[in-house]
C-alpha cells in the first residue's frame, strides 16, 4: 500500500504478541505518545509481565512481517456491572497504515477475546486532544460515558 493510499486494505494478520516483538511495538508507542519519554528498561519490563498474565492480551496487527498496529486488553472486574470489563489500553497503528481498516480490526479482535473471557463490556479513555480518535471509537459504537479522572502518585 504507497503511504498516501489510505483507502487500499492491506493483507493483515491479527495475531497474540511474542515475547520478541517488544522492538518492533516501541517504535509505534512512540507514535503514540510523541511527547512522552519511553524508559525503554521499565517498558520492557510491563511488557515481558503482561505476557505471562491472564488478564492480559496482547495483540498485533502484522503486514508482510512487519508489526503495523498494537493494541492492550486488560480484563478487570467492576462491581457496578457485576462482571468482568475488557479495558483496552494502547491501540495505535503506524501513522503510514492509519484509515485502511487496522485499528478497527484490532479492536474487534480485542473485543472478540474480551467477550470469549465473558466480559460484559470494552471500555477505554482517550485524550482531549484526540478528536479524531473519538470519532474513530464512536463510529465503532463506543459512547461517551464518563470523564476519566487522573492523579500522579509522589
Amino acid at each position: 500500500m504507497a503511504a498516501n493510499d489510505k483507502t487500499a486494505k492491506p493483507n493483515i494478520t491479527i495475531r497474540p504478541t511474542k515475547p520478541d516483538d517488544f522492538d518492533q511495538i516501541l517504535p509505534l508507542l512512540k507514535q503514540l505518545w510523541p511527547a512522552n519519554p519511553i524508559n525503554m528498561k521499565a517498558a520492557r519490563d510491563i511488557f515481558t509481565k503482561g505476557l505471562a498474565l491472564n488478564q492480559r492480551a496482547y495483540l498485533c496487527a502484522c503486514h508482510d512481517g512487519r508489526i503495523i498496529g498494537f493494541c492492550t486488553l486488560v480484563v478487570r472486574d467492576c462491581l457496578w456491572l457485576q462482571g468482568d470489563v475488557g479495558y483496552l489500553c494502547d491501540l495505535v497503528v503506524d501513522q503510514e497504515h492509519r484509515g485502511s481498516g487496522i485499528g478497527t480490526a484490532l479492536v474487534e479482535k480485542a473485543a472478540e477475546i474480551a467477550r470469549q473471557r465473558g466480559c460484559l463490556r470494552v471500555e477505554l479513555d482517550s485524550g482531549f486532544h484526540r478528536t479524531a480518535a473519538h470519532q474513530f471509537y464512536e463510529n465503532r459504537g463506543f459512547e461517551k460515558r464518563a470523564f476519566l479522572f487522573s492523579r500522579v502518585l509522589k
